[in-house]
């Protein structure tokens, strides 16, 4: 019993400890801080790491091997083939050293090639196989099936609705990510 006492105060002294050193952070740098209590950033990492589990066993179960890094940068050179390692990056919100990374395995799966760009010699451009290619009607109806399994219960106005906060996050990340 005085173990789990223990350890309840230690979580207790941690919290407002940290709470302290936000509080702290925020008054030198001028932002304004509301006391409330949020859970939106704890949710959005776990509705993140189930989708991604979810996903990869629904493209599993449908014959494509991909990982989810790979499955992003398909889903971009689907709509734009022949893209550098820097627009991918943009387009995927990925660093450039995980989308190279990453372009590698796709390249040994022959998944993608790389070649160079004969206007900027300095430039690898990243492109679509026939198998990718392939792989594109099969993907999309599994995207779809994650789609319905993920709104499942809400109505179209509370989706729109849903999507709109979202987005608003997003746009407010986004440009605090640009702050020094």
């Amino acid at each position: 019993m005085e173990i789990v006492n223990k350890k309840i105060i230690s979580q207790l002294i941690f919290q407002n400890l940290f709470s302290i050193i936000v509080l702290y952070r925020n008054v030198l740098t001028g932002i304004e801080v509301m006391h409330l209590e949020t859970k939106g950033g704890f949710y959005i990492t776990q509705i993140k790491q189930l989708q991604d589990r979810i996903f990869e066993r629904l493209l599993l179960e449908n014959g494509i091997e991909i990982s989810g890094g790979q499955g992003r940068i398909l889903f971009i050179l689907w709509k734009t083939d022949n893209l550098t390692i820097s627009e991918i990056s943009k387009k995927t919100s990925l660093a450039k050293n995980t989308v190279s990374v990453v372009i590698n395995g796709m390249v040994n799966k022959g998944i993608v090639e790389r070649n160079i760009n004969p206007n900027n010699r300095r430039q690898t451009i990243v492109s679509l196989t026939e198998y990718a290619k392939s792989l594109q009607e099969k993907y999309e109806m599994v995207s779809q099936q994650m789609n319905v399994l993920f709104y499942q219960g809400f109505s179209e106005k509370e989706q729109k609705q849903f999507e709109q906060y979202l987005a608003r996050i997003l746009e407010t990340l986004t440009e605090n990510l640009h702050i020094n």
